[in-house]
C-alpha cells in the first residue's frame, strides 16, 4: 500500500503553507491501491476529527476549510493503515510526525517594502565613525584604535568587562555609507539598539525617549531616516522591551538620572514596572544578570508607555522608521505583543514587526505556553536562525537532507506573508561570524586565544561563504547581511563577532559577489515565487523558484549540469559545477 503526498507541492496541497482561517484549501493524495482515505485533523489541544476524501482520477481529493485560527495537525487513515509525515515531509506509513496546518487571521496588510531588497544589520558602535565623533559618557573607555580587539571577559584570569569600550561608530557614519549600502541592494537597515544606554551594545536601555548621545542623538537619527528615504532605504529599530538597564531613568540604581527610579523609592512612578522579591536589591532580572532588571510588560503604565498613543512604538514610527525588531520575543507576553503590533500598524499599516525567535516560530512553546506569533495579530516576520544553521551545516558536511527538511517545514508551516518577509541571516551579533563558522578549524579552548584567532583555511571558507550566500539570497525570505560579512570579517563569539568594519581592508572580490547577489535579488522569481525541491542528496541541494534554478554542490565531486548554463551571479557559462560552488540559471 503506497500513497504520495508532499505538502509543499501545490499539486498536493493548495495553497501551500499556512491557510487563512475560513478560506478554502484542497488536498490531493496520489494513490492507486487503496479503497478509502480519511483525513484525521486535530486542533491543538482538542480531540481529532475525521473527514472522508473523495475518489478522483489518480487518487483522492478533499476540499475543506478551518474556521478558527490556530495550529492543526493531521495524518491520513487508509484501509486500516495510518500515514504520517516522514523526515522529508513526504508521506510514510505507520511512523513519523503529523503534518502541521497553520490557520491564521488576515488582520493586517503584509509589509511589502522588503520585496526585491536586502536587509543589512548594523551594530552602530562598530560600523563607521562618521566625520564627527561624540563622547558623552564619563564612565566610558573611548577607543581610538579602530579595528582593535574589543575588551572581553577572561574567566581563566578572573577578568570581567563592563562592555564600556566605545570605538565611536555612530549614526552619522551610517548616513555617510548609504551609497555603499545601496550598491549592495540594501532596502532596509536594521539597527541594533540606539537608545541611550551605558554599554556599547545598548541592550541595557537607559532611556527609551533619547537616542544615545554617542550616536549623535535624535537629530542624527532623523538625518539618517531622511537620507535613507531618498535612496529607497527603510530603517527598523531594535526594541528591547523585556528589561531595562539598572542604570536607567526607570530603575536608577546609581542615581545618575534626575528623579526617583524604582530602585530608589517605592513611590517612584516606575516601581510597579519591576518585580522585587526583597526590596531593593533582590529583583527579577534577565537571565540572572543584575544589570538588566526585567519589566512587567503587562503592567498598565509600562504597556501604555510603550504601546500607547504617545508611546515609544508610535513616537518613533512618526519619526519615519519602518518598523521594529523585537528583542527576545519569547519573553514578551501575548497581550503585550498584540498591543505593540496594533500600535505600529495604526501608525503605519505597512510597518514591519519582526521578532527574535530562534526556533520554528509557528509552533514555538515558550515558558510552557504555545505562542501565537504568526496567527495574524503579532509578528510579520522572525529571525530565521533555523535556516542559518541548516545552510552552514550543509556547506560543512555535505548532508543536504536536514537543509531540505528545514526549508520545506518552513514553507509548510509559515503563512505566506511571514515566509516572504523572513529575516534570513548567516550570522548576527549573537552568533559566530559566518566565515568563522564555515571553517573546518576547531575553536581554541580559551577565550583569550579565540580573541584574534584567524580562520586558517580562509580560502576554503570563502568558497563556502559564497555558496552559502547564494542559498541565502535565493531561498524564501529576505537575505540579511550582518555588517562586514560581505567584507570577509571573521570572529568567534561576543564580543569578537562585533569588531569594527574594516574600511579600506575589505575583501573586494567578496563584496563584488554580494553586489551581484543584490542585483539577482531584484528578480521577480525571488519575491513570492513558487519553490520546488529538485534534489537533496549526494552533497547536492537543488531547487527552482519559478523559471529560476539553483544548484549548490557541497560534495567533493564535480557534477554535470546537463548542458551549458549561464550563471546569473557571475555571468560564466558552465556545463559542470565544481565542488563547493553554487550556480543560478534560468530554465530553457
Amino acid at each position: 500500500m503506497n500513497l504520495e503526498y508532499f505538502p509543499v507541492d501545490p499539486a498536493h496541497k493548495n495553497p501551500v503553507g499556512g491557510v487563512e482561517a475560513g478560506a478554502p484549501f484542497s488536498l490531493f493524495v496520489r494513490t492507486a491501491d487503496i479503497s478509502r482515505l480519511e483525513l484525521i485533523l486535530t486542533k491543538d489541544g482538542e480531540s481529532p476529527v475525521r473527514y472522508p476524501f473523495s475518489r478522483r482520477e489518480g487518487g483522492f481529493s478533499l476540499e475543506m476549510r478551518v474556521t478558527t485560527p490556530g495550529l492543526y495537525f493531521y495524518r491520513f487513515a487508509a484501509d486500516g493503515e495510518e500515514f504520517f509525515a516522514g523526515s522529508d515531509l513526504r508521506a510514510v506509513r505507520g511512523e513519523g510526525e503529523e503534518w502541521q496546518l497553520t490557520a491564521y487571521e488576515n488582520v493586517f496588510s503584509p509589509p511589502d517594502f522588503l520585496d526585491g531588497k536586502v536587509m543589512y544589520q548594523i551594530f552602530p558602535d562598530r560600523f563607521c565613525r562618521g566625520k564627527k565623533r561624540y563622547r558623552t559618557k564619563a564612565h566610558a573607555d573611548y577607543r581610538d584604535d579602530w579595528g582593535g580587539t574589543p575588551k572581553f571577559d577572561d574567566p581563566d584570569r578572573g577578568i570581567k568587562v563592563e562592555y564600556n569600550d566605545m570605538f565611536g561608530g555612530n549614526l552619522g557614519g551610517v548616513t555617510e555609507k548609504l551609497d555603499y549600502l545601496s550598491s549592495l541592494g540594501v532596502g532596509c537597515i536594521y539597527l541594533n539598539p540606539i537608545f541611550e544606554a551605558a554599554s556599547n551594545h545598548k541592550y541595557d536601555t537607559g532611556s527609551y525617549r533619547r537616542v544615545d548621545g554617542d550616536f549623535g542623538g535624535r537629530a542624527a537619527l532623523v538625518r539618517l531616516i531622511n537620507a535613507a528615504k531618498k535612496r529607497g532605504i527603510k530603517i527598523i529599530l531594535d526594541g528591547v522591551f523585556s528589561h531595562t538597564g539598572e542604570d536607567s531613568v526607570y530603575f536608577n540604581r546609581y542615581g545618575r538620572y534626575d528623579g526617583e527610579g524604582a530602585y530608589q523609592s517605592k513611590d517612584s512612578p516606575y516601581y510597579e514596572w519591576y518585580d522585587f522579591r526583597d526590596y531593593p536589591d533582590d529583583y527579577d532580572c534577565w537571565w540572572g544578570i543584575k544589570t538588566l532588571p526585567c519589566v512587567r510588560e503587562n503592567e498598565k503604565t509600562f504597556d501604555e508607555f510603550i504601546n500607547g498613543e504617545d508611546g515609544i512604538i508610535r513616537s518613533y514610527m512618526r519619526l519615519g522608521i519602518a518598523g521594529w525588531r523585537l528583542d527576545v520575543a519569547d519573553e514578551l507576553p501575548d497581550r503585550f505583543l498584540d498591543r505593540l503590533a496594533a500600535a505600529a500598524k495604526r501608525e503605519n499599516p505597512s510597518a514591519l514587526v519582526l521578532g527574535e525567535v530562534w526556533e520554528d516560530a509557528s509552533n514555538k512553546v515558550a515558558y510552557s505556553s504555545r505562542r501565537r506569533y504568526l496567527l495574524g495579530r503579532q509578528l510579520d516576520s522572525v529571525t530565521n536562525y533555523p535556516l542559518m544553521n541548516a545552510i552552514i551545516a550543509f556547506l560543512r558536511s555535505g548532508d543536504a537532507a536536514p537543509l531540505a527538511r528545514t526549508v520545506c517545514a518552513q514553507i509548510n508551516n509559515y503563512p505566506p506573508r511571514v515566509l516572504r518577509n523572513l529575516m534570513n541571516p548567516l550570522s548576527t551579533h549573537d552568533t559566530v561570524r559566518v566565515l568563522t563558522a564555515l571553517s573546518n578549524a576547531a575553536p581554541p579552548a580559551h577565550k583569550r586565544d579565540r580573541a584574534n584567532a584567524p580562520v586558517p583555511d580562509r580560502s576554503e571558507a570563502i568558497k563556502r561563504l559564497k555558496a552559502a550566500a547564494v542559498l541565502q539570497y535565493t531561498l524564501p525570505g529576505v537575505p540579511c547581511i550582518y555588517y562586514g560579512d560581505e567584507a570577509g570579517m571573521e570572529g568567534y563569539e561576543d564580543p569578537f563577532n562585533r569588531r569594527c568594519y574594516p574600511w579600506g581592508g575589505e575583501d573586494e572580490a567578496l563584496v563584488a559577489h554580494y553586489r551581484a547577489l543584490g542585483n539577482l535579488r531584484a528578480r521577480p522569481e525571488l519575491n513570492g515565487g513558487e519553490f520546488a525541491l529538485a534534489k537533496a542528496e549526494e552533497g547536492v541541494f537543488a531547487f527552482s523558484r519559478g523559471k529560476m534554478n539553483v544548484v549548490c554542490n557541497a560534495s567533493e565531486q564535480t557534477i554535470d549540469l546537463g548542458g551549458e548554463k549561464t550563471d546569473l551571479v557571475t555571468g560564466e557559462r558552465l556545463s559542470s559545477l565544481s565542488p563547493v560552488r553554487a550556480i543560478v540559471f534560468l530554465a530553457g
